[in-house]
């Protein structure tokens, strides 16, 4: 393990803890539309998962792939996020002392548009940390578990990929740091990751954790 100089976070079940509302009202939408998965089924098929494969599955499940409909019901998932997001979010524990201690530069990068890392790290308390340091998919041009956006994140900070730690809880986003050649810290449980890339991450359980890495 090369010496850490930087750290890349995700967002969501990450530093906030969005993950899980956010995947509810997948849930939620899905058993509007007359789908019968389970809960956990839909918390596993779409955990880091780009939003529009998200709707796209969705969508296709229903026989409404046609883009008309697809755009209709990204807008009502957008919609229904904000709105459980606004009764409240709290960060994951250890979140806001381990962003006000390091002394590392850092950064976070996210799947998900401005507009709802912005709206869920300012509902938490650790916007104004992460000030000019966000880095998100839909600007960059490139999702996870594509690296792109990790490279990107990496340039912003002058720091090189092998020196840099990204902390991820999906396994696109565990996936997208390892290709971007970065040392990976899984807040992931392990059974949810392939196994030949369980060996690649250091598993931790918290946040708390990362106190011995930097």
């Amino acid at each position: 393990m090369q010496q850490i100089e930087a750290v890349i976070f995700d967002v969501d079940g990450t530093l906030v803890h969005s993950e899980a509302p956010g995947l509810d009202v997948l849930y939620e939408q899905a058993l509007g539309l007359g789908l019968s998965w389970t809960r956990a089924a839909v918390h596993q098929r779409f955990h880091g998962v780009r939003m529009a494969e998200c709707v796209a599955t969705l969508a296709t499940a229903v026989g409404r792939s046609d883009p008309a409909a697809a755009d209709e019901l990204l807008t009502r998932i957008r919609a229904a996020m904000a709105e459980r997001f606004s009764q409240g979010l709290e960060p994951i524990a250890g979140a806001l002392e381990l962003l006000q201690r390091l002394t590392l530069p850092f950064c976070a990068a996210t799947n998900g548009p401005r507009e709802k890392v912005e709206l869920t790290l300012g509902l938490s308390g650790l916007l104004p940390l992460l000030h000019g340091r966000i880095h998100t998919a839909y600007e960059v041009g490139c999702f996870k578990p594509d690296p792109g956006l990790f490279l990107h994140a990496a340039a912003s900070l002058g720091v090189a990929p092998a020196r840099c730690a990204v902390v991820e809880d999906s396994p696109p986003g565990v996936q997208a740091g390892l290709l971007a050649g970065m040392q990976v810290f899984s807040l992931c449980p392990p059974e949810e990751l392939p196994l030949p890339l369980r060996g690649q991450v250091t598993a931790i359980a918290g946040l708390a954790d990362l106190d011995r890495f930097f």
